[in-house]
């Protein structure tokens, strides 16, 4: 019989995901990538040796998959988060009733340590579906899993990320810059300290229930979009869009492909995104939050102009 402890990672084909598994697997773990997309999660094998990284089918709608791929696991990593919806009700079906299912499966089959990875401002009160998902997801985990550790990270950044990219994109082929609530902060939170952190969570006796997560700068939106000029070399003027005409224009390209804006992130945007006062956070798991200038200037460099890619 295998001696191989065995980890279970939800998402773990996702931007996070990646760096989860490979230090699942460097620390011997048997990692199961489980998740929709076997063919997606199976790019992951080269972070392991030959057979130590098992993509899994095991759609969260589906009970007996789900059971199926944390039966025999050590502890169960869930990474799943959508930031749009493809049809109405998937922030609830993914966030909160997979999350759920993950934790009562976890629960059931004897699983020693549940990682569930929320975000900073979920709320169950909220009025964004996405943040009340979130925060009805964590009341579902807790039911399940009544000593899970749940980690709120704030925006995650790192070469892969979904938010330095898009504006440095942005700031090399848009005319102008949009504003969007300039005065909402941010604390960008490197994607290394968060695969840290769930790693501090499932390796440590003492961690505890609750950790925001966010790194050392905080910055407004408007800040962070000067930043990005700064980083990718362009000059381009910021334009603030009032809020009414950021509601009109996010109408309009949540019916587009991609979904490059909503009226629910909208709703995000109205409040800070960062660790609460008191909150535990990465140095309560003993890690150094990583500034943004250690790592951003490098991956924006792609967006500069012709000839000045390098410093």
């Amino acid at each position: 019989m295998s001696t191989h402890k065995i980890a279970t990672v939800f998402g773990a084909a996702g931007f996070i995901g990646r760096h989860v598994v490979k230090r699942l697997a460097d620390r011997g773990y048997v990692v199961r990538a489980a998740g929709r997309d076997t063919e997606r999660a199976g790019a992951l094998r080269p972070l392991g040796a030959v057979g130590q990284i098992v993509p899994l089918y095991a759609p969260l709608t589906s009970p007996a998959a789900v059971r199926r791929a944390v039966m025999g696991a050590e502890c169960v990593v869930n990474l799943v988060g959508i930031l749009a919806e493809k049809k109405a009700g998937d922030f609830d079906r993914i966030h909160h009733g997979g999350a759920g299912l993950i934790a009562a499966q976890a629960k059931q089959e004897g699983v020693a340590r549940l990682v569930q990875v929320s975000a900073i401002g979920a709320d169950p009160a909220s009025q964004s579906l996405y943040a009340e998902s979130k925060g009805r997801g964590e009341a579902a985990v807790r039911a399940g899993f009544a000593d899970a550790v749940i980690l709120r990270p704030s925006i995650v950044f790192g070469p892969e990320d979904q938010f330095f990219n898009r504006f440095g994109a942005m700031a090399a082929s848009a005319p102008v810059m949009p504003v969007i609530a300039g005065t909402t902060r941010f604390q960008p939170v490197y994607v290394h300290d968060v695969a840290d952190a769930v790693m501090a969570a499932v390796e440590r006796a003492d961690a505890g229930p609750l950790y925001e997560l966010g790194g050392p700068d905080i910055l407004s939106f408007r800040e962070l979009l000067v930043y990005i000029l700064r980083e990718t070399h362009r000059v381009r003027p910021l334009l603030a869009i009032p809020r009414w005409a950021a509601g009109v224009q996010a109408a309009l390209l949540e019916r587009l492909p991609g979904k490059l804006l909503t009226r629910d992130q909208l709703l995000l945007l109205q409040s800070d995104n960062v660790v609460a006062a008191g909150m535990p956070g990465l140095r309560d798991l003993d890690i150094t939050p990583t500034p943004i200038d250690l790592v951003v200037p490098h991956y924006l460099a792609r967006y500069r102009p012709p000839g000045q890619q390098k410093d």
